[in-house]
């Protein structure tokens, strides 16, 4: 079994290998790792690292210490994890894997429950809301003697502690929770007393709860705070919010029970693919191509699972192509169509398939507390949701087979369009993937890619 490896910063610093706390001795080396792990897989410059660790200004011998504090923190982070910490190129950067630092993993579900509020799927925005905050353990790095330079990145961090909280708390409030987000909202003014939005959705919640004199009490509260703090009167939310009070509007009144979660009868429908190449130009032969896939859907003897597997160099257009193919025949895909950027040659790590797999089954309606711990369960239960519908998957740079065939649908009626640099060959002889070599664009399409690109000046020239 493979070793597993944990980084936390949304409380005391942490690490875990295989489960296990891995002491990392207070000073110097916490604040270096803090640093890294504030910038994951991005390379923070020597100097920088150096401010931070000396507040009172690096001294003359910087460089030499500063190496062999990071040999000290390796040796710290032992066997499995010491070579996390990267030797760059004018500094150093932390390699973390996808899921293994709590606040990537944060950041996801947020985003996932901004989603869902978007489409106005309220219990799972709640959901995945409640999922960001339960990786809190208190005061982000409370543990650390971070100097001021970290103040920006670590404000960033309680910042999205309120986001989630404010977000879970709206969800609760069009489902008709609010008796039970009373009590939230109350902590989350605590440590946001200027947030005029939380003020409000507290006044809101109150007045659902038949506590009117508390909601104008509220009200008032949040005005003289502002008043002393910011020497200005509430914003047009607030002020509109107690007139409504004031005048008891029906509008204040909670909304209509909300539709159920999506289910097999009532299934999300996600709609994830990103927009289009604007200038696309030529590829009409391998856009032919791929439309004829659909003529092995269903309903003909083709199999019942098709996969292109785009391959080629770097550059030639592969995602282009991709996207452009997708967005011409979304129609023919009802159910909808997921996306990922697999990042299989990004310098940053690829994209592991549970990760892509979990977003997947957030985008398909499975709330966050739901989706279960392996890869194999995921995708177990990612085909069982595909199972009867019409779906477009695209798996953009895709690094191997092993990366994709996870994420494969095993329903005949979805399509799976795969881009790579690699031919893939492994798919093609064992998955049944049917597959569209690129080379470079053809002389006159790329003149004519250039015209488009620079409009009149490319004739005038």
């Amino acid at each position: 079994m493979a070793d597993t490896v944990g980084f936390g910063l949304l409380g005391p610093l942490s690490v875990r290998v295989n489960g296990e706390p891995v002491p990392i001795p207070r000073g110097k080396q916490r604040i270096l790792l803090a640093a890294l792990l504030l910038r994951p897989g991005r390379t923070v410059p020597a100097d920088q690292l150096a401010d931070m660790m000396w507040r009172e200004g690096p001294p003359p011998s910087a460089t030499i210490t500063l190496q062999n504090y990071v040999k000290r923190l390796r040796q710290a982070l032992g066997a499995v994890a010491r070579d996390r910490v990267v030797t760059q190129p004018g500094g150093y950067l932390i390699r973390v894997k996808p899921g293994e630092l709590d606040l990537t993993a944060m950041e996801q579900a947020l985003a996932a429950a901004r989603r869902a509020a978007r489409d106005d799927a309220w219990p799972r925005a709640a959901d995945e809301a409640a999922a960001a905050l339960a990786l809190w353990r208190g005061e982000p790095l409370c543990d650390v003697d971070l100097p001021l330079l970290a103040a920006p990145e670590v404000s960033r961090v309680a910042e999205l502690r309120l986001q989630a909280g404010e977000l879970r708390a709206e969800a609760d409030l069009q489902l008709t929770r609010h008796a039970e987000v009373v009590t939230d909202l109350e902590q989350l003014i605590a440590d946001a007393p200027l947030r005029e939005h939380l003020h409000a959705l507290l006044m809101l919640a109150l007045y659902r709860c038949r506590r009117r004199a508390e909601a104008l009490e509220a009200y008032g509260r949040a005005r003289d705070m502002l008043v002393e703090d910011l020497g200005s009167e509430p914003g047009p939310e607030l002020q509109d919010l107690h007139r409504q009070i004031l005048r008891d509007d029906p509008a204040l009144l909670p909304p209509p029970a909300s539709a159920p979660a999506a289910t097999t009868e009532n299934p999300a429908v996600p709609r994830q693919l990103p927009a289009a190449v604007s200038c696309f130009t030529g590829r009409d032969a391998e856009l032919a191509a791929l439309s004829s896939l659909l003529d092995a859907l269903p309903g003909t003897a083709a199999p019942a699972l098709v996969i292109s597997a785009i391959g080629g160099t770097a550059g030639v257009g592969k995602t282009a192509l991709a996207l452009h193919w997708a967005h011409h025949v979304a129609g023919e895909f009802p159910d909808g169509q997921l996306y990922v950027n697999l990042r299989g040659y990004d310098p940053r790590e690829p994209v592991a398939a549970a990760d892509a797999l979990a977003g997947f089954l957030r985008d398909l309606g499975v709330p966050g507390t739901e989706i279960p711990d392996s890869a194999e369960e995921r995708a177990g239960l990612y085909r069982g949701k595909l199972a009867g519908r019409r779906v477009l998957v695209v798996l953009d740079n895709a690094r191997d087979g092993e990366q994709i065939r996870p994420l494969l649908p095993g329903d005949p009626g979805c399509l799976a369009v795969v881009t790579s640099r690699d031919s893939l060959a492994g798919l093609v002889a064992t998955d049944g993937a049917i597959r569209l070599d690129l080379d470079v664009l053809p002389l006159a399409d790329a003149i004519e890619l250039l015209r488009s690109l620079i409009g009149p000046r490319a004739d005038s020239d």
